[in-house]
């Protein structure tokens, strides 16, 4: 079972950047695919961005498009997210999420609903001052 540790969260002044980190467990969690997610208060859990097994697919929510960058390092097991250009709208707990079959879409459709994914970090909290 592979289990995700997020860091790096805190507080930033609009405007500013912020780099989360998910590191994983086991050697398999090179092969998984993994999201980021993001919960703000009074709001559902809603889909950030996501990254296959080897990083070769890439795949964003509109409003983060040309802000935030995810990456991977399977070397060090490890997930990014480049946060830049950062809102007041941005502020939420950010969780990380992997998902065994390494892919993030199927046909045309990507995979950004939260029970798609089986593995969760216990999240990181990102706020943002105007």
């Amino acid at each position: 079972q592979v289990q995700l540790v997020e860091s790096g969260g805190g507080v930033v002044q609009a405007g500013g950047s912020l780099s989360l980190s998910c590191a994983g467990s086991g050697s398999t969690f090179r092969s998984y695919a993994v999201a980021w997610f993001r919960q703000a208060p009074g709001r559902e859990r809603e889909f950030v961005a996501s990254i296959n097994w080897n990083g070769g697919r890439i795949y964003y929510t509109d409003s983060v498009k040309g802000r935030f960058t995810i990456s991977r390092d399977n070397a060090k097991n490890t997930v990014y997210l480049q946060m830049n250009s950062l809102k007041p709208e941005d502020t939420a707990v950010y969780s990380c999420a992997g998902d065994p079959r390494g892919t993030i879409y199927s046909g045309n459709y990507y995979y950004i609903e939260t029970y798609e994914y089986d593995y969760w970090g216990q999240g990181t909290q990102v706020t943002v001052s105007p």
